[in-house]
């Protein structure tokens, strides 16, 4: 552009930028976005993250409120109770979570389970399926036939009845009992011997065969029908007796009294009876509410949704406690040997040579057999977790300051006096913020694999009812005993689903939380 260009230009084009002479910055708009909450911005884009909160939250929650859900502690055992199927509602029924499971039985045991029903009206058989004959032959060729009957049995009332033993007060409070609800539990006796004739029961020792049965032949164990198609009772009656009322058992029969109703406790020396109840009915009386376990029982009768809950606070409590030590311990640690490094970090490094060649099984097994005595079990697995848990964490630190001491910012805060303390804290140690957090977040999965795994051995044990203690692992071991995979799934099925809920959602966490801290991927994410 020539001076005749710039003379065409009209003088009026020509204005100052600012016409008071001064230039200021401007004010900015917005307010000034911290590093924590830059770090929660960028932690709330990663939806897996979010996802694995969620979960933890919520097991977290399941762990304070689950107990609260059922009625029964983890010190509550019961043996009659045990293994029983979940089940979240006692009336009506809710789908498949109903407590009950298809069966497949002979004749025999069909009626056995439909025959609780015709005497007390609970049922066992909840529904009927099919009936078929089944035709098996033998290696030497004989032919057999038998009638299959598929079912749902419900694992609540399959137990029918059970002989109990009580005092005379425990007697009369149980007749009255009867007398104000409406409800009848002790049911009649049942004849065993028939005078002259022999036995008449197919087995007298259960309190459940009320009714005559065959005792020889293909059919033994089944019913014996009368003409309508009925069973037959063979109860212990003088006569005149109506057991379709509130009526106690008890009154003397044609069988001696003494000998098998009522009779002397030799160990308190006072009068009792021996009665048949209805152990469903029986456990009302006893608790005054019905049974109802909502994920199911153990083989030692105690509630599964308690346990876990028990097990699930364990873990959190345990793993969350380790992590914070091993943090606190493995950043002081690795800052120290990455701030001043030489002859400090050769030394200090040496150490952690040997620690960390020290197998953590071996530490767990001894720790277990000679700290437990003095510290507990909990106290004992906290120790060996502790003893070299902290070494990679002081490594991961230790390497980070390596990183950064030397960068600029580090050596102007220096330059203006800056001390060691405050160059530590608080110009390298943010920086390595972020993998530091992440290596203690994924720490955490690591502790409770390695804890449910110690008690799932048996190595370390979790399982003492009186205290209430009890462990993810060891519901895991229980679970796995012979059968229980087939039979009882949900022995297996709950506790390896909490788990692995554990396990990915503290990982998926950890990733969220090394991408929100690091400053090194601030701003790769739009």
């Amino acid at each position: 552009m020539n001076n005749t260009d710039i003379n065409a230009i009209p003088k009026e084009k020509f204005e100052f930028a600012n016409s008071a002479g001064e230039l200021h910055d401007k004010k900015l708009e917005t307010k000034p976005v911290g590093f924590l909450r830059d770090a929660a911005r960028r932690f709330v884009k990663n939806k897996a993250s979010i996802v694995g909160m969620v979960i933890i939250v919520l097991l977290l929650l399941f762990a304070v409120v689950g107990p609260f859900l059922s009625r029964y502690d983890v010190t509550y055992t019961n043996g009659y109770y045990k293994n029983v199927y979940p089940k979240v509602s006692t009336n009506p029924p809710v789908g498949f979570w109903d407590g009950a499971s298809t069966e497949e039985q002979n004749a025999a045991n069909y009626y056995y389970f439909l025959a609780m029903e015709k005497e007390s009206g609970r049922k066992a058989v909840t529904k009927f399926y099919e009936k078929k004959t089944v035709t098996t032959t033998a290696l030497n060729g004989s032919v057999t036939t038998e009638t299959i009957y598929k079912f749902r049995l419900d694992s609540y009332t399959k137990l029918g009845y059970k002989f109990v033993d009580l005092t005379e007060d425990q007697y009369t409070d149980l007749q009255a009992y009867q007398n104000r609800t409406g409800r009848q539990v002790v049911y009649p006796m049942q004849i065993t011997t028939a005078q002259g004739s022999g036995k008449v029961m197919y087995n007298p020792n259960d309190a459940n065969y009320w009714y005559k049965t065959n005792l020889t032949g293909a059919n033994r164990g089944e019913p014996v029908l009368d003409e309508n198609g009925g069973y037959i009772p063979i109860y212990r009656l003088t006569g005149n007796d109506n057991y379709d009322s509130l009526r106690i058992a008890g009154d003397p029969g044609i069988e001696d009294p003494t000998a098998a109703d009522r009779y002397r406790y030799a160990q308190i020396n006072q009068t009792g009876y021996r009665c048949r109840v209805c152990f469903y009915d029986y456990f009302v009386y006893q608790n005054g509410y019905e049974p109802l376990y909502i994920l199911g029982s153990n083989d030692i009768g105690q509630d599964l949704l308690v346990c876990l809950a028990s097990g699930t606070r364990l873990s959190f409590v345990l793993a969350l406690g380790v992590a914070l030590i091993n943090l606190i311990i493995g950043a002081i640690y690795g800052a120290v040997e990455g701030y001043y490094g030489g002859k400090v970090d050769m030394v200090m490094e040496r150490i952690v040579d040997v620690l960390s060649g020290v197998p953590f099984m071996i530490v767990a097994v001894l720790f277990n057999m000679h700290l437990q005595q003095f510290v507990g079990t909990i106290g004992a697995l906290l120790f060996a977790f502790v003893l070299t848990g902290w070494i990679g964490i002081a490594s991961t630190v230790r390497m980070q300051f390596y990183r950064f001491k030397k960068q600029e910012y580090v050596l102007a805060a220096r330059t203006l006096g800056a001390r060691d303390r405050r160059l530590i804290v608080k110009h390298i140690f943010p920086n390595a913020l972020g993998t530091i957090i992440t290596s203690a977040a994924l720490f955490i999965p690591s502790v409770i694999f390695s804890e449910s795994m110690l008690s799932f051995l048996g190595i370390v044990r979790l399982d003492d009812v009186s205290s209430g203690l009890v462990s993810l692992g060891t519901l895991l071991s229980a679970g796995q005993g012979a059968g229980n995979l087939v039979n009882y799934p949900h022995l297996m099925l709950f506790p390896s689903l909490v788990i692995a809920l554990l396990m990915i959602s503290f990982n998926l966490f950890g990733n969220g939380l090394r991408d929100a801290f690091n400053p090194n991927l601030r701003g790769s994410e739009g």
